[in-house]
This record gives structure tokens, C-alpha cells and sequence, in this order.
């Protein structure tokens, strides 16, 4: 008998693990405090409530066999309770618990010997200032909160002494900023039986006021040796986790050639959009292969490919318009993906185009048309 399955949030990632879902049939439920979610018309049974409210996660995974996620910002304690009753929740609540706040995700890193950026946590802006006097070489750093930070949101980057009185006045965590060379990204799928396959290492991006991943090649343009460390750091990781499930690690390429962790998310990510198109096995499936312990599948590449996110124009709020999309359609090896989102607003994730050719050099040429020819405003 098929489990049903439920998923905490409705948005994007949640429509791309539905459209995989499809292909086997599954039937899934959602839970999403959005009543216009953009999951609600194709879910087998959608709830509109809070996934942060104890009692609601808890009703909501009553429901379904499998518990799964497709953002961290969620009632843990519920799942616990609903893990230790019998029911399988993938990613565990314990993996959750430790991502959701930064301060024990890097912990976690030291903890387990795993390569990361130098920090050193923080109550309040106070302990930003002294930071320098128990550690003197710790800045420049950037300064990020504990909890609910996300897509550059919660991070401040504090270049000297004078720029403190940026800091959060809350608990959070410096890190040290690393001088990288490039910024990278590698996915992990894992599942019961601690089989683990990773996809190909990709170079992100990133969009230099917003700190969001503008668009991304995969594979990396690295060495063997660098994309080797940084396969290997991507296992490791997801093995201390005893992760089931997706692990999406980011990582830095510093000037001396040593791989870090960045941070972690335990789900599918921006950084596996690409797969749906570009890869024998997308993201999104090689998740439900996690978490249902099915096989895992084949990750190799059909061809070099790029993400480009689509984002809201600044300066425009309201329904959505995709201005040049007749254009885009027309070049070869190009693929939109709109998320349903009826709604655009200033650089809001409104969909991301992959594109596919079979060199470097002409993916970049596509992609400065793609990032050019298409835009997300209101009439």
C-alpha cells in the first residue's frame, strides 16, 4: 500500500517535490499557512494552518504515514511527540532542532570535526564588541542570528570594531569571513539504510546586495582534488547527521584551496533546481527515494546546465506578468519554471529558468541573455 505522505509548506519546493510526486502516483497532503499556497490545487488534501503551532503540526501529522519538510521553520516539538508515537519523520526532528539555529549547527561542525569557518557564539551586540579582545584576529566576520534567518536575512557583516552597533542584539553567532575563491554547493540524499548518493558539485552565484543565489553551473568549474574534498565533506556531513532525507551543504573555496561548510539545509534547495532537467534523477525525486528507503538514483549529468532564479522586479507589487517569455521559449536547451505564486513583490523567488549546452562558455553566453531577456513585473 502507497504511504500518504504529508508535507510541512506549500511553496515552491513543495510544488516541485508534488510534480515528482506525480510520476508515482503518491498521494500527499500539505500544510501551508498560505491559503493560496502555490501547492493547493495540486495536493491530495491541503490544510491552511501554522507550522509553527504545536497543535497543528501534531493534528496535521496524525494524518499522513510520512512527515517530511520543505522549509525548517516548523513546530519541532510536535514532530518529536509524533516521532516517538511511531511515525516516521523525515528529516528527524533531532537534525531539524540542530539547523534551525545556527549556533548549534556550527557547533555541530567543531563537534564533529567537520571544516568550518572560525566563530564564536554570541548572546547580545555586547559580546559582538569583545569578540576582538578574547579573539583578535576574528574580524571581519558577519554576524548572524541564531534562529529565522534566511535567504540574507538575519546577517550583518561586521568589517571592524566600528560597525558593532550593527550587530543583533540577540543571540546569534560570528564567523569569521572566509576569502574564497569560489562559493559551492554540493547535495546529499541518504536513506534508511544509510545508503548515500551525492549530485554533482555546483558553483553558485551569489547576488551581491541581497546574499541569494542569483544563478549557478554545475558542474563546478574546480579540480578533481577540490570537487573530491568537497564530495567528501557533503558525506560526512549528512552521515554525522544520520540524516534520511535531502542535505543540501554549502560550501566555501577559499584562496588556499581548503573546502568549509558554510551552512546546511535538510531539504531540497536552490542549488538542485537545475536537476530537474539536467540530471538522470532530480532532487526533488531523489528525496521521495530517501525518505520511502527506496534505491537511490542515478545523479550524473545529461549535460552542463545553469540556474538562473527568477526574481521580482524592484518597484513592482501585484500580479504577475513574465515579460519576454515568447523569447525565452524560443531559444534551444532553455526551460522555465514558474512557482504559482500570483503575487510578485521586489526580489521575491517567482520561478528560475535552467539552461543546458554543452560548454561553459556558451552556458554564460545564455545566461546573460536569460537574466536580460526575461523579467517578473505588474501591468
Amino acid at each position: 500500500m502507497t504511504p500518504t505522505i504529508g508535507i510541512l509548506g506549500g511553496g515552491q519546493l513543495g510544488l516541485m517535490l508534488l510534480q515528482a510526486a506525480i510520476d508515482w502516483n503518491l498521494r500527499v497532503h500539505i500544510l501551508d499557512p498560505d491559503a493560496e499556497a502555490p501547492c493547493r490545487h495540486l495536493c491530495t488534501r491541503f490544510t491552511q494552518g501554522s507550522l509553527t503551532d504545536y497543535d497543528t503540526v501534531y493534528q496535521f501529522g496524525q494524518s499522513v504515514d510520512v512527515l517530511t519538510i520543505e522549509i525548517e521553520r516548523v513546530n519541532v516539538d510536535a514532530l518529536e511527540v509524533l516521532e516517538r508515537e511511531g511515525k516516521k519523520v523525515f528529516p528527524q526532528p533531532a537534525v531539524i532542532r540542530i539547523i534551525q539555529d545556527k549556533r548549534l549547527q556550527k557547533q555541530f561542525y567543531r563537534d564533529h570535526n567537520l571544516p568550518t569557518a572560525d566563530f564564536i557564539l554570541t548572546e547580545n551586540r555586547a559580546d559582538v564588541a569583545l569578540a576582538e579582545i578574547h579573539q583578535p584576529d576574528i574580524l571581519p566576520a558577519f554576524h548572524k542570528l541564531g534562529r529565522d534567518g534566511y535567504d540574507g536575512r538575519g546577517v550583518q557583516r561586521i568589517a571592524s570594531v566600528a560597525d558593532v552597533g550593527k550587530a543583533f542584539d540577540a543571540p546569534g553567532v560570528l564567523e569569521k569571513a572566509v576569502d574564497f575563491e569560489k562559493e559551492l554547493a554540493v547535495i546529499v540524499a541518504r536513506n534508511e539504510r544509510g545508503e548515500v548518493q551525492t549530485f554533482p558539485t555546483v558553483e553558485m552565484v551569489f547576488h551581491p546586495e541581497l546574499n541569494l543565489v542569483e544563478y549557478l553551473f554545475a558542474p563546478a568549474e574546480i579540480s578533481e582534488e577540490i570537487d573530491r574534498k568537497a564530495q567528501e565533506i557533503a558525506r560526512r556531513t549528512a552521515d554525522a547527521f544520520g540524516i534520511v532525507g535531502l542535505l543540501a551543504v554549502e560550501l566555501f573555496l577559499d584562496k588556499l584551496g581548503n573546502v568549509l561548510i558554510n551552512e546546511v539545509a535538510p531539504r531540497p534547495h536552490n542549488s538542485g533546481h537545475h536537476t530537474i532537467r539536467a540530471n538522470v534523477t532530480s532532487q526533488f525525486e531523489q528525496h521521495w527515494r530517501a525518505i520511502l528507503n527506496y534505491p537511490m538514483g542515478d545523479t550524473s549529468i545529461y549535460q552542463p546546465a545553469a540556474m538562473v532564479n527568477l526574481l521580482g522586479e524592484d518597484g513592482h507589487t501585484g500580479p504577475a506578468v513574465y515579460e519576454g517569455l515568447e523569447n525565452l521559449l524560443a531559444m534551444p536547451g532553455v526551460f522555465p519554471f514558474f512557482y504559482g505564486k500570483a503575487i510578485t513583490k521586489p526580489f521575491r523567488k517567482m520561478g528560475h529558468v535552467t539552461v543546458m549546452d554543452d560548454s561553459l562558455d556558451a552556458l554564460r553566453e545564455k545566461v546573460a541573455v536569460v537574466q536580460k531577456g526575461i523579467r517578473v513585473i505588474t501591468t
